[in-house]
C-alpha cells in the first residue's frame, strides 16, 4: 500500500504542528521567565511599601489621635501610606496615613499652606519630643526613631464635604475621603492587595512625564478604581500596569463620576469631556501603553525600566 508524504502523529497532528506546539511552549516559558524578572525589579521599587508594619502604623496613629484629640475636630485614617520613594509631599490619598481635620472653618477659604502651618504647630506642640516633624508641600511627615514615617494631610470641613490641599497646586480639592477609602479598599481586595502597589508604580511613571501632561495623584487613584472594576486577570505588576494604561487612555477623555468615591471635581483641571488637555493626555497614556507592549514583545527589561527613568 503506497504511503503519501507528511505523516501524522497520534491525535492527528502533523510534524509541523508538533514543532509549532513545541516552539509555542518554549516561548511561553521564556515569556514567563521574563515576566518574573520584570516583576522582581518592580518589586524592589515597592520595597518601602511592602515592608511596612501596618499593625505598628495603626498603633501609632491611635497614639497620635489620643495626643491630638483636644486639638482637632477629628481624623480620617486612610492607611495606604508608603511611597515608591520617600518624600515629604503626597501624590494622592493613597499616600496618606490620616487626614487631620482642623477645627477651623475660617481655613476653608484661606491658603492651604496656612492650614498646613496650623497643623504643623498643633502636631509639634503635642508630639515634638517623640518624633521628628517635617513640613512638605502639602503634608506633614512624622519620622520615628526606627525610621517609620507617617504622613498627615490637613483637612477642613465644608458644606459639600472635606477639603484637602490639591496635588501640585496651592489650592483646595473637595473630596469624600471615606467613600474613596472604602472604594479603594474594596477594589484593592478584589485585586488580591495588588492595586495600591500598582497605583504607586503608575505615579512613579507619571512623575517622569512633562509637568503639563502629568495626572494628579487623586485622579490616578480614581482612574485605577474605575479601570480595575471586574478585573479578572493575573495580579502582577506587569499585567496590571499594562491594563491600567490601556484602560486609562480612554477613561481620561471623560470627567470622573462619583462612582469612584472621589469628588466629581477630581479631574476638573482637565476641563470638559474630550477637551484638548484630555486628548493630549490620552495620547501620552496611549504611548506608554504601546511602550509596555513593545517591552513585553521584545522581552526587554531595559525598556521596562526606562518607563521609570531608571
Amino acid at each position: 500500500m503506497g504511503g503519501g508524504g507528511g505523516g501524522t502523529f497520534s491525535g492527528g497532528k502533523t510534524p509541523e504542528k508538533v514543532q509549532q506546539s513545541v516552539r509555542d511552549a518554549e516561548q511561553r516559558t521564556v515569556s514567563a521567565t521574563f515576566d518574573v524578572q520584570v516583576n522582581e525589579k518592580l518589586g524592589k521599587l515597592l520595597s518601602a511599601y511592602n515592608d511596612r508594619d501596618t499593625g505598628l502604623v495603626h498603633t501609632r496613629l491611635n497614639d497620635i489621635k489620643d495626643a491630638l484629640k483636644d486639638l482637632l475636630e477629628g481624623t480620617v485614617d486612610i492607611v495606604f501610606g508608603g511611597s515608591v520613594a520617600k518624600h515629604t509631599y503626597v501624590d494622592g490619598l493613597s499616600d496618606v496615613d490620616t487626614l487631620a481635620i482642623l477645627n477651623r472653618t475660617d481655613l476653608a477659604g484661606a491658603d492651604p499652606q496656612k492650614a498646613l502651618r496650623t497643623l504643623e504647630r498643633i502636631v509639634k506642640s503635642a508630639l515634638a519630643k517623640s518624633v521628628e516633624i517635617e513640613k512638605g508641600n502639602i503634608a506633614l511627615t512624622l519620622t520615628y526613631p526606627d525610621g517609620m514615617q507617617i504622613q498627615m494631610l490637613p483637612a477642613v470641613h465644608v458644606e459639600e464635604g472635606i477639603r484637602v490641599p490639591a496635588w501640585a497646586k496651592n489650592e483646595w480639592s473637595t473630596i469624600d475621603p471615606e467613600k474613596f477609602r472604602d472604594g479603594l479598599i474594596k477594589r484593592n481586595q478584589q485585586c488580591t492587595g495588588k492595586l495600591v502597589p500598582t497605583i504607586k508604580l503608575v505615579k512613579a511613571i507619571n512623575a517622569g512625564l512633562p509637568e503639563e501632561v502629568q495626572l494628579s495623584g487623586y485622579h490616578i487613584e480614581s482612574l485605577a478604581i474605575a479601570a480595575f472594576k471586574g478585573y479578572g486577570q493575573v495580579c502582577t505588576p506587569t499585567r496590571m500596569l499594562q491594563h491600567f494604561f490601556e484602560q486609562a487612555q480612554e477613561l481620561v477623555l471623560k470627567p470622573m463620576t462619583e462612582e469612584t468615591g472621589q469628588s466629581v471635581r477630581v479631574d476638573d483641571y482637565l476641563g470638559a469631556a474630550n477637551s484638548q488637555p484630555r486628548q493630549k493626555i490620552n495620547q501620552v497614556l496611549s504611548r506608554i501603553s504601546k511602550r509596555i507592549r513593545n517591552a513585553n514583545a521584545s522581552m526587554s527589561l531595559d525598556q521596562w525600566l526606562e518607563l521609570f527613568a531608571l
